[in-house]
């Protein structure tokens, strides 16, 4: 399995998660990840991992994808790394890592998730990721959503998977050796707003950032403690000119100190509890593969603020959810607003919660070892049918 950052983004969970899933049933099962800075995995996985090495100083987002692409390179054309019955890529850098290996004759063929595609102005970017997707020899997707935009806007298909969430993990109740953690976890970070309002994703053009602070600039006329908290952020992407952009509306803004956080990457091991401290999830995003953190948050008991677009509007429904406008503050505010009135909160939360019991990372990865056997099969029938007579 390899993904694209040692990082918790979106990509990367889901990469993590099913590999430790995979390995729970019984199929040996090693991450790979790019780890320039020798820092490890975000956390301690239950499965192998396998940092990939490479230079940490790059020139530009076009540099650092092709050292990225190349550190994968040298990293599998080491003896025995042609040892694994099958290659799952979870990203473009990965991806056009595997689609050479192939061309060089060193693997066989690799399989690959497309959890969405970007825009990118530069053409070397998008060169690579058309061919990360197109030299795979088998397409999965998180989403109908970007299941059908690769069939009718590239005409390539893929099959359709699920993501998850851990439910041991993220709870509304923390388990009895967690409990301390939540007050804590908020007395460190200086939550202490009425309401606390989470983002999570950082600053950057996709998470609709400028839109959630214009929001909460129009909430804050309602309630005026209101505190909002930005978590996350670790991109490979450069987003340098909307961050400095949501800075000088920051600035204008002259909030009072406290009322708006930055805290960049919090360790994982808090992610349960940063949730819990929340009063409403605001994801208003413009762009998702899926969005995993509506899912973490609404099995952590909080409502979720979220895009009136697919893919959200394919799994979730009805009133489990604040549903806005993300092009519009005016309906991001007002969704908050509704999120956080009590006469319907309880039942957003219950219908919430029930959303996130169809999902789990074990059915996903049932999901994908039917996949994988029928990938191998068509891949080399003789060589499976010879395995079956000697078994």
């Amino acid at each position: 399995m390899l993904t694209h950052s040692v990082n918790p983004r979106g990509g990367v969970v889901h990469a993590l998660q099913l590999a430790e899933s995979l390995q729970a049933l019984g199929q040996e099962t090693t991450l790979f990840a790019p780890d320039a800075r020798g820092r490890g995995l975000f956390r301690e996985a239950a499965c192998g991992f396998h940092p990939v090495p490479g230079a940490v100083h790059c020139a530009d987002v076009v540099d650092m994808v092709r050292q990225r692409i190349d550190d994968y390179l040298r990293c599998f054309e080491q003896p025995g790394m042609d040892r694994f019955d099958l290659y799952h890529a979870q990203d473009s850098i990965s991806a056009n890592a595997l689609a050479t290996l192939v061309a060089r004759g060193v693997i066989p063929g690799y399989v690959r998730t497309v959890h969405h595609l970007d825009q990118f102005d530069d053409l070397r970017l998008h060169a690579w990721q058309e061919r990360g997707y197109r030299a795979a020899d088998r397409l999965l997707c998180v989403s109908r959503t970007w299941q059908d935009i690769l069939a009718r806007e590239h005409g390539v298909r893929a099959e359709l998977v699920s993501n998850g969430v851990d439910l041991q993990r993220y709870t509304a109740t923390p388990a009895v050796q967690a409990a301390q953690r939540d007050p804590l976890l908020r007395q460190e970070l200086g939550l202490d707003g009425a309401p606390v309002l989470l983002a999570v994703g950082g600053v950057e053009p996709r998470k609709n950032t400028l839109g959630i602070l214009r929001a909460f600039l129009r909430l804050r006329r309602v309630y005026p403690q209101a505190q909002l908290v930005i978590a996350g952020g670790a991109s490979v992407l450069d987003h340098a000119d909307y961050q400095r952009s949501f800075q000088d509306e920051l600035q204008a803004a002259d909030l009072p100190p406290g009322a708006l956080r930055i805290l960049g990457q919090v360790p994982d091991a808090d992610m349960p509890a940063l949730f819990r401290c929340a009063d409403a999830l605001v994801f208003p995003s413009l762009k998702e593969g899926f969005g995993l953190v509506v899912l973490e948050a609404m099995a952590s008991g909080v409502p979720a603020v979220v895009s009136r677009i697919a893919p959200f509007t394919e799994y979730l429904d009805g009133g489990c959810c604040a549903w806005v406008d993300p092009h519009d503050p005016a309906s991001i505010a007002a969704g908050i607003a509704h999120a956080l009135d009590p006469a319907g909160r309880a039942a957003m939360v219950a219908a919430g919660q029930a959303i996130c019991a169809r999902f789990s990372w074990s059915r996903s990865a049932r999901r994908h070892l039917e996949l994988y056997h029928d990938y191998l099969g068509q891949r080399a029938p003789s060589a499976t049918r010879q395995e079956e007579h000697h078994a």
